[in-house]
């Protein structure tokens, strides 16, 4: 007879069999019990947790001839039927190499015939998650509303693959990764039937390198069974799995304690010789330092420890590490971790993580420069104290002096201070009135409409209630009525950076601008007027001959508002010699 591994000898046929996942077995169990089962079961978990196995026992219990019941009799034709893989109506379907519409309909299209021998057809459809877009959407009307003698299980590992729809019309069921307890005892009894021997420990290293999956700890086991033969020792074991022995972990943590990096650093020489991977490497150091500071912590839960037996020995090396090193020693493994799986030089990050841990190695030291350090800080802190403590009783004891009349006035010249925290550029502005043009200013107020619209709404709501007053070829006036929005847009970099690429890109010149409040534009306007001899009558000015009626003009339009839009592109259609405007 050809021989079969362990996890197809010793796969679950019963409920009972089956380690772990209790609630989901209970779940189960109870709907046989009171002929409560639905239509649908979607069972998601880590591979080697019971998914398949559970799924055919299900099938078994429900179409057993004694049953519906807790547990099929595995006796009756159909349980064996079953069991062998013979029954037709119980389908297993592989959606990894069958995950096309075509087979999903083939399916389909046979759910509506009744069953051949048993009570119902039951179509177990594993890694269900490789199904594509159209076989989902074939299934999904026969999912929600099958025939009365059809039952469907969907197996997965990744059920975020699954679409929303699927899920929501299945009784869904968690499969928890196996505890290394339960995955001892199952072996354990699979050497007690095959009459092989191990030592105390092997099992439990096997356990932990298969990780919580039934299927890959049978699968090691029967690869320490060929490799031991009658017997499985502790070091057959960790030279098949690639795991670490105790001894070496042991080595190791002295070596940390006494900061010797050359002792560390050849042990994991020596264990990278041997074919240890290094990855691997990386996980059993998080767990052994998980392990003692179990042993630090809680010395009484020896049974939650993985890599450690939880003898004298490491009870006694475990309190030679303060806590805090052993949370430091695990964060620093885990980002090497990491780190590890974006290089290709792994070996390099697992030593940096080894020197760094040995170099942490002087909490107690710090910890005491620090304590240091807090005493002279509470010292100053406490003089602080005493030195608000006095303050304040200096301001209770003249709070009564100030009269009510000074307490208003306070704030009223902290007003006026605020108020005259805006500078005005009055010498700029100045010369822009000496070199003013009619033409740039009508340049500007043509194009500032559309310049408006193109900046940001945020900046073009600060610059709503502004008018540009005066230009000349190289920068310009831009008056606003209220002096705190003059301030915000100053001091807003984003905002004449904006609008200074706007008159770029609308007048082809890079122009200055010169912000100035109302009060302010009115005040320079008229000291401008006054000392440069314009207020004039008209009669005095073409007396003395002067050029200075030109300037005079312009200031005087700064006056003016802004045109009407209407009026300007009239303006540019017909030309303003044509133009005629009548004020009603």
């Amino acid at each position: 007879m050809v021989y079969q591994a362990f996890y197809r000898v010793y796969r679950p046929q019963s409920f009972d069999e089956m380690s772990g996942q209790h609630h989901v077995k209970q779940t189960l169990q109870n709907a046989l019990l009171h002929r409560k089962t639905t239509h649908a079961y979607l069972f998601s978990g880590p591979r080697g947790t019971g998914k398949t196995s559970a799924a055919k026992v299900f099938a078994k219990a429900l179409n057993c001839e004694k049953g519906p019941a807790k547990e099929p009799c595995n006796t009756c034709p159909t349980c064996l039927s079953i069991t062998e893989g013979s029954n037709t109506d119980v389908i297993e379907f592989d959606a990894a190499s069958n995950s096309r519409v075509e087979e999903m309909r083939d399916i389909i299209e046979k759910v509506h015939f009744a069953p051949s021998n048993a009570r119902f057809k039951v179509y177990i459809i594993d890694e269900v998650h490789m199904l594509s877009n159209s076989a989902f959407n074939a299934l999904l009307k026969t999912l929600e509303e099958p025939p009365e003698h059809v039952v469907f299980i969907l197996a997965t590992t990744e059920p975020h693959k699954l679409p929303l729809t699927i899920i929501s019309r299945c009784q869904r069921f968690d499969f928890k990764p196996i505890t290394s307890s339960d995955i001892v005892e199952r072996m354990e009894t699979v050497l007690a039937n095959t009459g092989i021997n191990s030592d105390e420990g092997a099992l439990r290293v096997i356990a932990q390198a298969a990780a919580g999956g039934m299927r890959d700890a049978l699968s090691m086991l029967d690869q320490v069974v060929s490799f031991s033969g009658e017997k499985i020792t502790v070091e057959d074991a960790l030279l098949v799995t690639g795991s670490i022995g105790e001894d070496v972990f042991y080595q190791l943590a002295e070596a940390l304690l006494q900061k010797d990096a050359g002792a560390a650093l050849s042990l994991f020489d020596r264990l990278i010789a041997e074919g240890k991977d290094v990855s691997r490497l990386a996980e059993d150091l998080i767990t052994f330092f998980r392990d003692l500071l179990l042993l630090r912590t809680t010395p009484d839960l020896k049974d939650l420890l993985e890599l450690v037996s939880g003898d004298e020995r490491f009870v006694e090396l475990a309190k030679l590490f303060e806590p805090d090193n052993l949370y430091a020693y695990i964060d620093v493994l885990s980002k090497t971790q990491q780190e590890m799986r974006f290089s290709n030089h792994a070996k390099v990050y697992i030593e940096s993580a080894l020197l760094k841990i040995i170099h942490m190695g002087k909490v107690p030291e710090r910890s005491a420069s620090v304590h240091v350090a807090d005493e002279g800080l509470t010292q100053k802190v406490s003089e602080l104290e005493r030195v608000i403590v006095e303050l304040q009783q200096q301001i209770a004891s003249g709070a009564g002096r100030m009269t009510s009349a000074e307490r208003t006035e306070q704030p009223r010249k902290n007003a006026s201070r605020q108020g005259q925290s805006f500078k005005m550029p009055t010498g700029q502005i100045n010369e822009v009135l000496k070199s003013a043009t009619r033409q740039d200013i009508q340049t500007i107020r043509e194009e500032w409409p559309q310049m408006m619209r193109a900046l940001q709404k945020s900046h073009a709501a600060l610059l709503e209630e502004t008018e540009p007053v005066a230009a000349s070829d190289n920068a310009f006036v831009l008056k606003f009525k209220y002096e705190i929005h003059c301030l915000m847009a100053s001091e807003n970099a984003s905002l004449r950076a904006g609008l200074s690429e706007a008159l770029r890109t609308r007048t082809g010149k890079a122009y200055t601008v010169l912000y100035v409040p109302e009060e302010g534009w009115l005040k320079v306007r008229e000291d401008f007027i006054r000392k440069n001899g314009l207020a004039k009558t008209g009669e005095e000015l073409s007396q003395e001959n002067t050029a200075a009626d030109g300037t005079l003009e312009l200031v005087k339009e700064a006056e003016q508002e802004i045109a009407d839009p209407l009026v300007t592109e009239a303006e540019k259609l017909f030309g303003k010699e044509f133009i005629v405007i009548h004020d009603d």
